[in-house]
Protein backbone atom coordinates (compact mmCIF):
# COMPACT_ATOMS: atom_id res chain seq x y z
CA UNK A 1 0.00 0.00 0.00
CA UNK A 2 1.40 3.28 -1.04
CA UNK A 3 2.01 5.72 2.37
CA UNK A 4 1.48 9.39 1.66
CA UNK A 5 4.96 11.24 2.16
CA UNK A 6 4.04 14.79 3.90
CA UNK A 7 6.12 17.90 2.79
CA UNK A 8 8.51 19.77 4.88
CA UNK A 9 8.14 23.22 6.15
CA UNK A 10 11.88 24.45 6.30
CA UNK A 11 14.13 23.37 3.84
CA UNK A 12 17.66 24.43 3.62
CA UNK A 13 16.74 26.32 0.46
CA UNK A 14 13.83 27.96 2.31
CA UNK A 15 15.80 28.67 5.12
CA UNK A 16 18.74 30.52 3.28
CA UNK A 17 16.08 32.59 1.56
CA UNK A 18 14.55 33.78 5.01
CA UNK A 19 18.47 34.15 5.97
CA UNK A 20 19.39 36.52 2.92
CA UNK A 21 16.36 38.40 3.00
CA UNK A 22 16.73 39.13 6.82
CA UNK A 23 20.52 40.82 6.05
CA UNK A 24 18.97 42.69 3.42
CA UNK A 25 16.72 44.09 5.75
CA UNK A 26 19.19 44.94 8.32
CA UNK A 27 21.56 46.32 5.36
CA UNK A 28 18.53 48.51 4.54
CA UNK A 29 17.69 49.57 8.20
CA UNK A 30 21.57 50.38 8.47
CA UNK A 31 21.06 52.71 5.30
CA UNK A 32 18.07 54.25 6.63
CA UNK A 33 19.33 55.20 10.65
CA UNK A 34 22.70 54.25 11.43
CA UNK A 35 25.08 55.19 8.46
CA UNK A 36 26.45 58.75 8.07
CA UNK A 37 24.59 61.18 6.11
CA UNK A 38 26.67 63.98 6.42
CA UNK A 39 28.23 65.27 3.33
CA UNK A 40 31.83 65.15 2.39
CA UNK A 41 34.54 66.37 0.47
CA UNK A 42 38.07 64.85 0.06
CA UNK A 43 41.22 67.10 0.07
CA UNK A 44 44.70 67.17 0.42
CA UNK A 45 45.93 68.73 3.68
CA UNK A 46 48.52 70.96 1.91
CA UNK A 47 46.24 72.77 0.38
CA UNK A 48 44.24 74.19 3.55
CA UNK A 49 45.94 76.51 5.95
CA UNK A 50 45.15 75.12 9.34
CA UNK A 51 45.48 77.85 12.64
CA UNK A 52 45.12 76.87 16.52
CA UNK A 53 42.80 78.74 18.72
CA UNK A 54 44.99 80.31 21.45
CA UNK A 55 44.26 82.68 24.40
CA UNK A 56 46.19 85.91 24.38
CA UNK A 57 46.49 89.55 24.39
CA UNK A 58 43.82 91.28 22.10
CA UNK A 59 43.01 94.45 21.03
CA UNK A 60 40.52 96.18 18.38
CA UNK A 61 42.17 97.89 16.04
CA UNK A 62 41.90 99.17 12.33
CA UNK A 63 44.41 100.67 9.51
CA UNK A 64 44.75 104.08 8.69
CA UNK A 65 47.10 105.78 6.55
CA UNK A 66 47.93 109.22 7.68
CA UNK A 67 49.78 112.05 5.51
CA UNK A 68 52.34 114.02 7.32
CA UNK A 69 51.79 117.43 7.21
CA UNK A 70 52.77 120.71 9.35
CA UNK A 71 51.10 121.02 13.00
CA UNK A 72 51.15 124.76 12.13
CA UNK A 73 50.34 126.33 8.57
CA UNK A 74 50.29 130.13 8.16
CA UNK A 75 48.84 131.32 4.84
CA UNK A 76 49.94 134.30 2.94
CA UNK A 77 46.97 135.84 0.78
CA UNK A 78 47.59 139.17 -1.43
CA UNK A 79 46.08 141.99 0.89
CA UNK A 80 46.18 144.39 -2.17
CA UNK A 81 45.27 143.37 -5.51
CA UNK A 82 48.24 143.78 -8.88
CA UNK A 83 50.46 142.87 -10.77
CA UNK A 84 53.41 140.61 -9.94
CA UNK A 85 56.69 142.78 -10.43
CA UNK A 86 59.27 140.75 -8.39
CA UNK A 87 59.94 137.62 -6.78
CA UNK A 88 62.42 137.06 -4.27
CA UNK A 89 62.76 133.72 -3.07
CA UNK A 90 61.64 130.36 -4.18
CA UNK A 91 59.25 127.91 -3.11
CA UNK A 92 60.81 125.28 -0.50
CA UNK A 93 62.46 128.72 0.79
CA UNK A 94 63.29 129.14 4.95
CA UNK A 95 62.38 132.63 6.05
CA UNK A 96 62.64 134.94 8.46
CA UNK A 97 59.39 136.90 9.36
CA UNK A 98 59.26 140.23 7.63
CA UNK A 99 61.52 138.66 4.83
CA UNK A 100 59.93 139.89 1.59
CA UNK A 101 58.44 137.55 -0.77
CA UNK A 102 57.12 139.49 -3.97
CA UNK A 103 56.54 143.15 -5.04
CA UNK A 104 52.88 143.90 -6.60
CA UNK A 105 52.30 146.55 -8.93
CA UNK A 106 48.93 148.59 -8.71
CA UNK A 107 49.08 152.00 -10.60
CA UNK A 108 45.40 153.02 -9.52
CA UNK A 109 46.12 152.32 -5.91
CA UNK A 110 48.96 154.50 -5.93
CA UNK A 111 47.12 157.40 -8.08
CA UNK A 112 44.36 156.79 -5.02
CA UNK A 113 46.85 157.24 -2.55
CA UNK A 114 48.44 160.13 -3.65
CA UNK A 115 44.93 161.93 -3.73
CA UNK A 116 43.84 160.74 -0.62
CA UNK A 117 47.48 161.81 0.92
CA UNK A 118 46.72 165.56 -0.39
CA UNK A 119 43.22 165.92 0.94
CA UNK A 120 44.41 164.67 4.46
CA UNK A 121 47.61 167.03 4.07
CA UNK A 122 44.66 170.10 3.75
CA UNK A 123 42.31 168.74 6.67
CA UNK A 124 45.66 168.69 8.47
CA UNK A 125 46.63 172.17 7.56
CA UNK A 126 42.97 173.90 7.57
CA UNK A 127 42.90 172.11 11.60
CA UNK A 128 46.03 173.63 12.20
CA UNK A 129 45.12 176.93 10.77
CA UNK A 130 42.00 177.04 13.09
CA UNK A 131 43.97 176.04 16.36
CA UNK A 132 46.89 178.83 15.84
CA UNK A 133 43.40 181.63 15.09
CA UNK A 134 41.93 180.31 18.40
CA UNK A 135 45.61 180.87 20.52
CA UNK A 136 45.40 184.34 18.52
CA UNK A 137 41.40 185.04 19.95
CA UNK A 138 43.19 184.34 23.27
CA UNK A 139 45.64 186.89 23.00
CA UNK A 140 43.55 189.28 21.40
CA UNK A 141 41.17 188.77 24.25
CA UNK A 142 43.90 189.47 26.98
CA UNK A 143 44.91 192.73 25.07
CA UNK A 144 41.65 194.22 25.41
CA UNK A 145 41.60 193.01 28.97
CA UNK A 146 44.67 195.19 29.37
CA UNK A 147 43.31 198.43 27.68
CA UNK A 148 40.13 198.13 30.12
CA UNK A 149 41.81 197.55 32.91
CA UNK A 150 43.87 200.43 32.36
CA UNK A 151 40.98 202.74 31.68
CA UNK A 152 39.41 201.80 34.81
CA UNK A 153 42.43 202.58 37.15
CA UNK A 154 42.47 205.84 35.02
CA UNK A 155 38.86 206.35 35.99
CA UNK A 156 39.10 205.35 39.44
CA UNK A 157 41.74 207.85 40.03
CA UNK A 158 39.72 210.76 38.51
CA UNK A 159 36.90 209.39 40.24
CA UNK A 160 38.69 209.57 43.56
CA UNK A 161 40.26 212.75 43.07
CA UNK A 162 36.63 214.32 42.16
CA UNK A 163 35.01 213.01 45.04
CA UNK A 164 37.52 214.89 47.16
CA UNK A 165 36.87 217.70 45.13
CA UNK A 166 32.76 217.35 45.72
CA UNK A 167 33.32 216.95 49.29
CA UNK A 168 35.22 220.33 49.51
CA UNK A 169 32.00 222.03 46.81
CA UNK A 170 34.81 222.67 44.51
CA UNK A 171 33.55 221.00 41.46
CA UNK A 172 29.59 221.20 40.38
CA UNK A 173 27.32 218.24 40.62
CA UNK A 174 27.28 217.38 37.07
CA UNK A 175 31.01 217.00 36.85
CA UNK A 176 30.58 214.67 39.63
CA UNK A 177 27.82 212.82 38.50
CA UNK A 178 30.27 212.10 34.84
CA UNK A 179 33.28 211.13 36.85
CA UNK A 180 31.29 208.22 38.62
CA UNK A 181 29.17 207.49 35.88
CA UNK A 182 32.41 207.02 33.50
CA UNK A 183 34.00 204.99 36.40
CA UNK A 184 30.87 202.78 36.53
CA UNK A 185 30.96 202.24 32.53
CA UNK A 186 34.56 201.33 33.19
CA UNK A 187 34.11 198.41 35.79
CA UNK A 188 30.66 196.99 33.95
CA UNK A 189 33.14 197.25 30.64
CA UNK A 190 35.73 195.02 32.73
CA UNK A 191 33.21 192.37 34.36
CA UNK A 192 32.35 191.73 30.40
CA UNK A 193 35.69 191.42 29.43
CA UNK A 194 36.54 188.75 31.98
CA UNK A 195 33.26 186.92 31.36
CA UNK A 196 34.09 186.88 27.56
CA UNK A 197 37.77 185.78 28.13
CA UNK A 198 36.42 182.90 30.26
CA UNK A 199 33.93 181.77 27.53
CA UNK A 200 36.39 181.97 24.99
CA UNK A 201 38.55 180.15 27.20
CA UNK A 202 36.62 177.33 27.94
CA UNK A 203 35.10 177.07 24.00
CA UNK A 204 38.53 177.24 22.83
CA UNK A 205 39.71 174.87 25.60
CA UNK A 206 37.28 172.23 23.74
CA UNK A 207 38.05 172.95 20.45
CA UNK A 208 41.76 172.29 20.35
CA UNK A 209 40.79 169.08 21.85
CA UNK A 210 38.38 168.58 19.09
CA UNK A 211 40.79 168.91 17.24
CA UNK A 212 43.55 167.56 18.26
CA UNK A 213 41.36 164.28 17.70
CA UNK A 214 40.85 164.98 14.48
CA UNK A 215 44.17 165.78 14.15
CA UNK A 216 45.14 162.18 15.24
CA UNK A 217 42.67 160.22 13.41
CA UNK A 218 43.92 162.17 10.32
CA UNK A 219 47.59 161.24 10.64
CA UNK A 220 46.45 157.36 11.70
CA UNK A 221 44.01 157.32 8.31
CA UNK A 222 47.59 158.74 6.72
CA UNK A 223 49.39 155.90 8.25
CA UNK A 224 47.03 153.41 7.46
CA UNK A 225 46.89 154.77 4.04
CA UNK A 226 50.93 154.35 3.83
CA UNK A 227 50.58 150.93 5.69
CA UNK A 228 47.92 149.56 2.99
CA UNK A 229 50.24 150.95 0.24
CA UNK A 230 53.27 148.79 1.50
CA UNK A 231 50.90 145.75 1.62
CA UNK A 232 51.69 145.86 -1.95
CA UNK A 233 55.08 144.07 -1.05
CA UNK A 234 53.98 140.80 0.41
CA UNK A 235 55.85 139.70 3.51
CA UNK A 236 56.30 136.66 5.53
CA UNK A 237 54.51 136.65 8.81
CA UNK A 238 56.73 134.16 10.62
CA UNK A 239 60.02 132.35 10.19
CA UNK A 240 59.27 129.06 8.13
CA UNK A 241 59.48 127.20 5.17
CA UNK A 242 57.63 128.77 2.02
CA UNK A 243 55.33 125.87 0.34
CA UNK A 244 52.57 125.85 -2.15
CA UNK A 245 53.98 129.10 -3.74
CA UNK A 246 53.85 128.68 -7.62
CA UNK A 247 53.59 132.51 -8.45
CA UNK A 248 54.73 134.37 -11.48
CA UNK A 249 56.39 137.38 -12.52
CA UNK A 250 53.37 139.54 -14.78
CA UNK A 251 50.94 136.83 -13.10
CA UNK A 252 47.90 139.45 -11.39
CA UNK A 253 46.90 138.53 -7.94
CA UNK A 254 43.61 139.35 -6.91
CA UNK A 255 43.00 140.89 -3.14
CA UNK A 256 42.38 137.90 -1.04
CA UNK A 257 43.92 135.21 -3.29
CA UNK A 258 46.06 132.27 -2.11
CA UNK A 259 49.37 132.86 -2.95
CA UNK A 260 51.23 130.46 -0.61
CA UNK A 261 51.87 129.40 2.80
CA UNK A 262 54.71 129.28 5.74
CA UNK A 263 55.00 126.20 7.74
CA UNK A 264 56.52 125.71 10.86
CA UNK A 265 59.26 123.44 10.98
CA UNK A 266 60.13 121.03 13.03
CA UNK A 267 56.32 120.38 14.24
CA UNK A 268 54.38 117.67 12.59
CA UNK A 269 50.81 116.18 12.41
CA UNK A 270 49.05 113.49 11.10
CA UNK A 271 45.71 113.49 8.76
CA UNK A 272 44.01 110.44 8.15
CA UNK A 273 40.90 109.45 6.52
CA UNK A 274 38.57 106.87 7.85
CA UNK A 275 35.84 104.95 6.35
CA UNK A 276 32.21 106.33 7.88
CA UNK A 277 31.26 103.02 9.35
CA UNK A 278 33.27 104.13 12.33
CA UNK A 279 32.48 107.44 12.41
CA UNK A 280 30.35 106.65 15.94
CA UNK A 281 33.11 104.94 17.19
CA UNK A 282 36.09 107.90 16.88
CA UNK A 283 36.34 110.82 19.50
CA UNK A 284 38.94 113.55 20.39
CA UNK A 285 41.57 111.71 22.43
CA UNK A 286 41.60 108.26 20.84
CA UNK A 287 45.08 107.09 20.27
CA UNK A 288 46.68 105.59 17.15
CA UNK A 289 50.53 104.53 16.81
CA UNK A 290 52.98 103.41 14.07
CA UNK A 291 56.32 101.70 13.83
CA UNK A 292 59.14 104.15 12.24
CA UNK A 293 62.39 103.17 11.99
CA UNK A 294 62.26 100.27 14.65
CA UNK A 295 60.33 102.29 16.94
CA UNK A 296 56.65 102.63 18.30
CA UNK A 297 55.42 106.28 18.33
CA UNK A 298 52.15 107.26 20.18
CA UNK A 299 49.68 109.80 18.65
CA UNK A 300 46.18 111.60 19.78
CA UNK A 301 42.85 112.42 17.62
CA UNK A 302 42.72 116.27 18.28
CA UNK A 303 40.53 117.49 15.52
CA UNK A 304 37.67 115.09 13.43
CA UNK A 305 36.39 116.47 10.02
CA UNK A 306 32.90 115.09 10.50
CA UNK A 307 31.91 116.22 6.03
CA UNK A 308 32.13 112.55 4.82
CA UNK A 309 33.11 112.42 1.12
CA UNK A 310 33.87 109.59 -0.87
CA UNK A 311 32.74 107.08 1.68
CA UNK A 312 35.61 108.86 4.39
CA UNK A 313 35.98 111.69 6.83
CA UNK A 314 39.36 112.91 7.83
CA UNK A 315 40.84 113.32 11.46
CA UNK A 316 43.92 114.87 12.55
CA UNK A 317 46.14 113.32 14.83
CA UNK A 318 49.39 115.02 17.09
CA UNK A 319 52.12 113.42 18.51
CA UNK A 320 51.72 112.39 22.62
CA UNK A 321 55.34 112.78 22.89
CA UNK A 322 58.28 112.92 20.48
CA UNK A 323 58.01 112.05 16.94
CA UNK A 324 60.27 110.84 14.07
CA UNK A 325 63.31 112.97 13.12
CA UNK A 326 63.63 111.92 9.56
CA UNK A 327 59.52 112.31 8.59
CA UNK A 328 58.94 114.72 6.09
CA UNK A 329 55.59 116.98 4.88
CA UNK A 330 53.42 114.75 2.48
CA UNK A 331 54.93 111.50 3.71
CA UNK A 332 52.50 108.65 4.17
CA UNK A 333 52.52 106.32 7.56
CA UNK A 334 50.31 103.52 8.22
CA UNK A 335 49.07 103.61 11.46
CA UNK A 336 46.59 101.58 13.72
CA UNK A 337 43.52 103.45 14.87
CA UNK A 338 42.65 101.78 18.48
CA UNK A 339 38.98 101.78 19.71
CA UNK A 340 40.00 99.53 23.18
CA UNK A 341 43.24 98.81 25.39
CA UNK A 342 44.66 94.82 25.49
CA UNK A 343 42.62 92.44 27.23
CA UNK A 344 42.87 88.73 27.48
CA UNK A 345 41.31 86.58 24.44
CA UNK A 346 40.45 83.41 22.42
CA UNK A 347 41.89 84.44 19.58
CA UNK A 348 42.73 83.11 15.80
CA UNK A 349 45.07 84.44 13.01
CA UNK A 350 42.75 86.16 10.49
CA UNK A 351 41.66 84.13 7.16
CA UNK A 352 39.66 83.81 3.59
CA UNK A 353 37.03 81.66 5.76
CA UNK A 354 35.25 84.78 7.07
CA UNK A 355 34.29 86.01 3.23
CA UNK A 356 32.01 82.74 3.14
CA UNK A 357 30.86 82.13 6.39
CA UNK A 358 30.84 85.62 7.52
CA UNK A 359 32.43 84.56 10.80
CA UNK A 360 29.49 82.09 11.54
CA UNK A 361 30.83 78.89 11.56
CA UNK A 362 34.62 77.67 10.96
CA UNK A 363 35.93 73.77 9.67
CA UNK A 364 37.19 71.91 13.13
CA UNK A 365 39.86 69.42 13.29
CA UNK A 366 39.30 66.13 14.36
CA UNK A 367 41.94 64.90 16.84
CA UNK A 368 43.42 62.61 15.02
CA UNK A 369 44.02 65.64 12.18
CA UNK A 370 42.41 63.14 9.86
CA UNK A 371 39.09 65.24 8.47
CA UNK A 372 37.13 68.39 9.71
CA UNK A 373 34.09 68.91 10.86
CA UNK A 374 31.84 72.43 10.45
CA UNK A 375 31.07 74.03 13.77
CA UNK A 376 29.34 77.25 14.39
CA UNK A 377 31.36 79.86 16.59
CA UNK A 378 30.65 83.54 17.50
CA UNK A 379 33.27 86.22 16.66
CA UNK A 380 33.27 89.42 18.33
CA UNK A 381 36.09 92.28 17.70
CA UNK A 382 38.24 91.98 14.72
CA UNK A 383 41.97 93.44 13.89
CA UNK A 384 44.33 92.94 11.18
CA UNK A 385 45.57 89.93 12.63
CA UNK A 386 42.97 88.16 15.00
CA UNK A 387 39.19 87.63 15.32
CA UNK A 388 38.12 87.49 18.73
CA UNK A 389 36.02 84.44 19.54
CA UNK A 390 33.21 84.35 22.26
CA UNK A 391 31.63 81.22 21.57
CA UNK A 392 32.15 77.65 19.91
CA UNK A 393 35.74 77.37 19.98
CA UNK A 394 38.25 76.28 23.04
CA UNK A 395 41.94 77.05 23.37
CA UNK A 396 43.86 74.18 21.71
CA UNK A 397 41.78 73.27 19.10
CA UNK A 398 43.00 73.31 15.71
CA UNK A 399 40.42 75.34 12.53
CA UNK A 400 40.80 76.22 8.72
CA UNK A 401 41.18 79.74 8.30
CA UNK A 402 41.96 79.19 4.69
CA UNK A 403 39.20 80.24 1.64
CA UNK A 404 36.74 77.88 1.64
CA UNK A 405 35.70 78.55 -1.91
CA UNK A 406 35.87 75.27 -3.13
CA UNK A 407 34.29 73.63 -0.20
CA UNK A 408 31.26 73.53 -1.51
CA UNK A 409 29.08 74.23 1.95
CA UNK A 410 29.90 70.24 2.47
CA UNK A 411 29.51 69.25 6.19
CA UNK A 412 32.77 67.05 7.00
CA UNK A 413 36.27 67.80 5.18
CA UNK A 414 38.64 64.40 5.00
CA UNK A 415 41.86 64.55 4.32
CA UNK A 416 43.61 62.02 1.78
Amino acid sequence: MDRKIEKKKWTPKRLVFIGLTGLFALFVLYLLIFRDKSSKIYVNRDQVTIATVSKDKFQEFIPVDGVVLPRTTIFIDAIMGGNVQEIYVEDGAMLKKGDVILKLVNTNLELSYMEQETRIFEAINNLQNTKIGLEQNKYTRQRELVNVQQQLETLQINFDRQCQLYADNLISDMEFEEAERSYRFARKQLEISLQLQKLDSISAHSRNKQIDLSMDRLYNNLELLRSSLGNLYVKAPADGQLSSFSIQVGQTAVAGVHLGQIDIPDDFKLRANIDERYISRVSIGQEAEFEFGGKSYLLNIQKIYTDVTAGTFQVDLEFSEEFPTHIKRGQTLQLRLKFSGETDALIIRRGGFFQQTGGNWIYVLDPTGSFATKRNIRINRQNTLHYELIEGLEAGEQVIISSYDNFGNKDRIIFR
